[in-house]
Parts: C-alpha cells; sequence; structure tokens
C-alpha cells in the first residue's frame, strides 16, 4: 500500500459513479409457486427497469419478461408486489399503462385490464378463475378509490369488488380452503404504520361477499403481513404492545394470542412446517433470521450476521430469504436447517477491502434527555491518508420517509465518500423505524424539531469525539430526507452545505398537491391543515429561507408526482434573490427517486464537485463542475 498523504475529500478512488450505477442491480419482491422461486430485479443495463426472474436449479436467474417493459405498479404512488405466479399463469403490472399483462407460455403478454385502473398484491383465487388484487380506480375525479377487487379471468375480464368503503387497502391473502380472503385497510389521516385494521372477506360457494368481520383490535395498533397457516388459523404482524411482533387468531371474534414475546421488530415471516415459522427481524439496527416454535414461542436465532433482512420465502424443502451485509449489497440466501448459504448475488459494484469503510454503530444523547441513533462511516482508502493534524469533512445523511430507516448495509453510495476522505453519518433519527412504536411516534408532531435536532446533536457529539471537522460539515437527503436537509440549513447553525434530492420547502404548498397515499400524512408529522396553518408555515424552509446561509445544491425528477418540482423550484429561486450560492438541476423522465444510471451518475458526480467547490478542495478525477449561481453571476 502507498501510504500518502492528502487532503481529505480529494483522494482519488476506484469507487466512480459510473462503477455504483452502470452495473447496480436490485432485487425485491421474492415469492416461491411451484416450489421454484421468482423474484424481481431492477436492471441498470435495462434504464432501470425492473425484470421477472425465476430462479433455476443451478441458481442462476431465468428471464421471464422483456426488458422494454417494466414490471412495476403505482399503487399508492410507491407500489407493491407486481406480479403473480399461479401455475403456469404470470400475470404482472405493466408500468407504462398500469394495466395486468397474463403472460402465456410462450412469451406473448396480453392485457387484460382496461385504462386508468392501477393493481397490485394480486392472489390467485383458483376456485373461481379469478385474481384477488388491490385496486386503484384513477378514472374518477378527486382522490382515487381504492378497493379489494375480484378480476374475472373469463373473456369478460369484468372487475367484481369485494371490499370498499376504506381509504386505502393491501396484503390480501386467501385461506386454504379458499373460502376468506384476509386483508388490510387504513383510512386517512392514518398511515399503514399508524393505525390499520385486519379484515376478513368471507365467501359463498359462488365466490360472492357473504360476510365481511375485523379482526379484534384495541385501535391504535399497526397490523401487516397477515398469513394463513395450513389449519387455518391467521397469523399477523402486529404492535399491540410497542413491538412489530408475531399474533394469531383461530376465531374472528377472539382476542389476538402473542405468539412471541421478544422486543424485536419483526418484518417478514414464512411457515417452516406446522410446527415451526421463520422470521426476519431487526434489533437496534442489525438484521437476524431466527426459527420460532409456534406452540411455545421459543425463538432460536439462525442467522445473525446480517445488516438487513426480510422477504421470507418458503417451499416444499427450502426457506428463501433476501439479506445484505456490511460488506455486500442485498441478496438471496437459502434456508437448511440451522446453516444458510448466498445463492443469488445481483451485479453490482465490488469494493476492495482496502477501500470499504465499515460502519460503526453508535447512540447519542439528544432533545429532551432521549437517545438517537445512527452509524458512523469514517474515511478509508488503503493509498490515502489524511493530512497530518486535519480531520475528515463530515456528510449527514438523512433518510426518507421520515419514518424510515437506515441500516448498515452496504451501500456503494456512502462508499463513494468514504473512499474519498469523507467521514459519513448515517442518522437513525426519533421517529425511524426498527426501534419500536414508542420511537416511531417521536416524530408525531415534530416532523422539522427532532429530526434536525438529533441530526445536528448527532454532529456535535461526533465533534465531541475527534473525529471529524466541525467547520466542514455537510448534510444530505431525499423526500422527507430533503426536508430534513433544508430545514436543518433553516433551523440550525451546524451545516456549511447541504443537497436536496427531490426535497419539501413548503409544507403548505405540499399539503395542497401530494398524492392520495400521503394526502393526510402531514396531520400526524406536524397537524391537521388549515387548522394548524401556522405552524407549517413556521416549519416551512421557505418561510425562513433568510437564515439559510449555506449552500445548497436541489436535484428533482421533473416527474415526480410525490414531491412535485415546484417544491425544489421555490427554495431555488428564493436563493438567488438572497445571493446565497445555489444550483438546481432536474431531470427529465424521473419521478420519485432516480432511476436511469446516467441521471444518478450525474447527480452523484454533481455533488462531489458542489462539495470541492464549497469546502476548498479540488476533486480526484475527470469530474465535471456544477455551476453554482448566486445574484453576482446570474445576471
Amino acid at each position: 500500500m502507498n501510504d500518502t498523504t492528502a487532503a481529505y475529500g480529494s483522494w482519488p478512488s476506484p469507487i466512480t459513479a459510473a462503477s455504483i450505477f452502470e452495473a447496480s442491480d436490485n432485487i425485491a419482491y421474492l415469492t416461491v409457486e411451484n416450489n421454484e422461486l421468482y423474484f424481481v430485479e431492477s436492471k441498470a443495463s435495462a434504464n432501470g427497469k425492473n425484470v421477472l426472474f425465476k430462479l433455476s436449479p443451478q441458481n442462476t436467474a431465468v428471464k421471464l419478461t422483456s426488458t422494454d417493459v417494466s414490471v412495476r405498479t403505482r399503487v399508492h404512488e410507491y407500489g407493491g408486489r407486481p406480479y403473480l405466479v399461479d401455475g403456469e399463469n404470470i400475470y404482472y403490472s405493466q408500468f407504462a399503462d398500469q394495466k395486468i399483462y397474463h403472460l402465456s407460455k410462450n412469451g406473448n403478454a396480453e392485457a387484460i385490464t382496461n385504462e386508468n385502473l392501477r393493481y397490485m398484491e394480486c392472489i390467485a383465487d383458483q376456485k373461481n378463475n379469478r385474481l384477488i388484487c388491490v385496486r386503484e380506480d384513477h378514472r374518477g375525479i378527486g382522490e382515487p378509490v381504492n378497493t379489494l377487487v375480484a378480476v374475472d379471468l373469463s373473456e369478460t375480464n369484468q372487475d367484481i369488488v369485494l371490499f370498499e368503503g376504506s381509504d386505502f387497502v393491501s396484503a390480501p391473502v386467501l385461506s386454504p380452503d379458499g373460502n376468506s380472503v384476509a386483508f388490510i385497510t387504513w383510512s386517512h389521516p392514518n398511515m399503514p404504520w399508524d393505525d390499520t385494521q385486519l379484515r376478513v372477506v368471507s365467501l359463498d360457494d359462488n365466490g360472492a361477499v357473504a360476510n365481511v368481520s375485523e379482526v379484534l383490535n384495541s385501535g391504535n395498533v399497526s397490523i401487516k403481513h397477515p398469513h394463513y397457516a395450513e389449519d387455518g388459523t391467521l397469523y399477523f404482524i402486529a404492535d399491540f404492545d410497542n413491538w412489530w411482533t408475531l399474533y394469531r387468531v383461530s376465531e374472528l371474534s377472539a382476542q389476538p394470542e402473542k405468539v412471541l414475546n421478544e422486543n424485536i421488530e419483526v418484518n417478514s415471516f414464512g411457515f417452516e412446517n406446522n410446527e415451526n415459522a421463520i422470521i426476519a427481524y431487526s434489533k437496534e439496527g442489525i438484521g437476524h433470521i431466527a426459527r420460532v416454535d409456534l406452540t411455545t414461542g421459543e425463538m432460536n436465532n439462525i442467522g445473525d450476521g446480517f445488516s438487513s433482512a426480510d422477504s421470507i420465502s418458503v417451499a416444499q424443502d427450502k426457506v428463501y430469504f433476501r439479506a445484505s451485509t456490511s460488506r455486500t449489497s442485498n441478496a438471496i440466501y437459502q434456508l437448511a436447517g440451522i446453516s444458510y448459504e448466498k445463492i443469488y448475488q445481483p451485479n453490482g459494484p465490488v469494493i476492495e477491502d482496502a477501500f470499504l469503510s465499515i460502519p460503526q454503530p453508535f447512540e447519542f444523547p439528544t432533545g429532551n434527555n432521549e437517545i438517537a441513533y445512527g452509524f458512523y462511516y469514517p474515511p478509508q482508502n488503503g493509498d490515502f491518508t489524511g493530512a497530518k493534524g486535519t480531520l475528515p469533512p463530515l456528510i449527514v445523511k438523512v433518510h426518507g420517509g421520515p419514518v424510515g430507516a437506515t441500516d448498515s448495509s452496504l451501500n456503494a453510495g456512502i462508499q463513494f465518500w468514504t473512499s474519498r476522505g469523507f467521514a459519513v453519518f448515517d442518522v437513525n433519527h426519533r421517529g425511524s423505524t426498527g426501534y419500536g412504536r414508542e420511537f416511531r411516534k417521536k416524530l408525531y408532531p415534530n416532523w422539522g424539531i427532532v429530526d434536525v435536532e438529533d441530526a445536528s446533536n448527532g454532529v456535535k457529539w461526533l465533534a465531541s469525539q475527534g473525529w471529524i471537522d466541525a467547520d466542514k460539515v455537510a448534510i444530505r437527503g431525499g423526500s422527507a430526507g430533503g426536508y430534513t436537509t433544508l430545514a436543518a440549513l433553516a433551523f440550525q447553525d451546524v451545516f456549511k452545505a447541504g443537497t436536496s434530492y427531490y426535497g419539501i420547502s413548503d409544507l403548505g404548498v405540499l399539503a395542497g398537491d401530494t398524492h392520495k397515499f400521503e394526502s393526510r400524512y402531514l396531520d400526524q408529522l406536524i397537524g391537521p391543515y388549515p387548522e394548524m396553518k401556522s405552524v407549517y408555515e413556521q416549519r416551512s424552509p421557505i418561510n425562513s429561507v433568510q437564515n439559510i446561509t449555506a449552500p445548497l445544491l436541489l436535484l428533482q425528477g421533473l416527474d415526480d408526482k410525490v414531491v412535485p418540482p415546484n417544491q425544489s423550484e421555490l427554495i431555488f429561486n428564493a436563493l438567488k434573490e438572497n445571493c446565497i450560492d445555489t444550483a438546481y438541476i432536474a431531470f427529465e423522465g424521473e419521478g420519485h427517486g432516480f432511476r436511469q444510471p446516467a441521471n444518478n451518475i450525474n447527480a452523484l458526480n454533481s455533488e462531489l464537485s458542489f462539495y470541492g467547490q464549497v469546502f476548498g478542495f479540488v476533486p480526484a478525477g475527470n469530474i465535471d463542475a456544477v455551476q453554482l449561481i448566486s445574484c453576482d453571476n446570474s445576471q
């Protein structure tokens, strides 16, 4: 190794934006049918489109859909499972028109649904020759209507509504005898992690609705992932007692029974056999796989070396799951007994150990004598060290959601920074998922306060340890993380630069023009609008733009329906008027989250150029400089 001294932030690195995005694929929606595993993989080579695959006996991926189409649904805008395999029949939602297509054995695809209707999470009702799906109807005026429907597979292809009346529907599952469908509902202003209902539609001999029941709950509980066991017992995940854990009911009129009494967050489960379930869970930001005795509730860990684990999928003699580590991105694993092995790894950048920064989990004190969490990534480059007597600049990364979470999974985007001499602080502020319902609720109605406070206090704690240069701290985030970024610049003086990916600058404007799924989310995060209009104005960065003195880079997709482009444009124009260095890059054809490799490469390189200009170093490599604009040079 050549241990050369160079300024932090200027180190040459083999981890380029192109190497991250040009061959970076990801897997999702694992499903077992016919004792075979199916999954969706987003392919960089297909410009970010989702392709449906089947895993062969040799553990290679067999492509089932063309790269000319994307297997993706826009129900709730964020989507859900977009395909169904039923014997030799494959059905999928095509992103371009949102219709369901039937893929025949000869590879021909034919649409079976109509315009302006979206579908997700379909299941096969073989007894009645139909699909049962979550449907979102965009044919009317105003908010789209979400229902549970049966899609007739005869020539008529008509939809029959099985359940309506709630604002949202998700996660239908069919009972083993085919006579009941369990599913989740919720209504404004709740989100699915706030207060949901587990309902069951009973079907008569003709497949018509005979009755609709609701599993007993005490209100204000988040129920998710219903799943029938072979004996007809209905299992599900719920946070009745703070933690998302495993429950069941044998009779719908009975109180739910807790199966697993552990202070952990279960996110996925499947039945290995009649006696045991396999669960994926997180604890303190770390992923685990475990076996649970369904009679005694005893839990035995099988895999503890994961950063994240989910998507339990059970075949006749195999259990599959998706997992990642701090050294590897999401991959498919197979469980057998008490051992497991990785059987499929999508394409992605390979990072040598000499350039790999291993995250260090830590907790730190914050407001109200409470604790928040995060991962610290030190600079790491086998060829360079920082100049003697200097400390690295810090990039604070804020997750979206805002009740999402970060974990320690390999993130090549983070390694892009650490291999160049930056430190990275990936924060799980109060309100993040994975630490129980009470911690998650700390963001309500304090968005724009506790998240900003935690990002700032985490920086102060790292500075007190002597790990970072407190005069060179940037903050970045996308969507809700973009809002926290803008709010941190407006309401704190800790940060010297910020990068907002499709962030929110005006909460009042967002309350009026975002999509249905999140249209009342702000009622929880802040308060009802317009009754609390003054609070919205107070917490909107656009209304405190005079306090922003740090340079700001804004990146925005022009097709974003979740956070429309006007949110970035408003603050960009305001900063120009106030003579603050800023830049705005808009991307055509991108929605909420960039998918096209060329655009992601442009965005990341622009961000590197931006920090170089702000912090006074020249980035290594051939990086095109982003043009900062202020009132002095915009004339």
